[in-house]
């Protein structure tokens, strides 16, 4: 029988959960950095991103947040730009919505970002066409 040498199977590693809790220091952008909001999930560890520049990018998720934070449509992120490649990005942090809305108070993001929704609509109509409403006469012609 072979000797088992690591501290157990794939439900430990399932177990953590080292951002649970824990307050962390409010990271702002620098020189190459944009904040960005989720605009749909394209699976294979990517994104697409409206960043606050106006810019759609491509974003990929790097190798130590994959499977670790998980990012959804309408979160917002700190995005690494490339210099190569203008249309496209790599996610470097996942904003929790308590600091998402810190950002916003401190003036980082514009007021007409919305936060805490899912996901964001560019052509929003208002919903008015959402529902249909039958009368009692409708139901006994069926």
């Amino acid at each position: 029988m072979p000797k088992n040498k690591g501290k157990g199977g794939k439900n430990r590693k399932r177990g953590k959960n080292e951002a649970d809790d824990e307050k962390r220091e409010l990271v702002f952008k620098e020189d190459g950095q944009e904040y960005a909001q989720v605009l749909r999930m394209l699976g294979n560890g990517r994104c697409e991103a409206m960043c606050i520049d106006g810019t759609k990018r491509l974003c990929h998720i790097r190798g130590k947040m994959h499977k670790k934070v998980w990012i959804a449509a309408g979160d917002i992120i700190l995005l690494g730009l490339r210099e190569y490649q203008d249309d496209k990005a790599d996610v470097i942090l996942k904003y929790m919505p308590d600091e998402a809305r810190l950002l916003k108070a401190y003036g980082e993001l514009p007021e007409n970002t919305r936060l805490n929704e899912g996901i964001v609509d560019e052509e929003d109509d208002g919903g008015a066409d959402d529902y249909v409403e039958f009368e009692d006469e409708d139901i006994d012609k069926i």
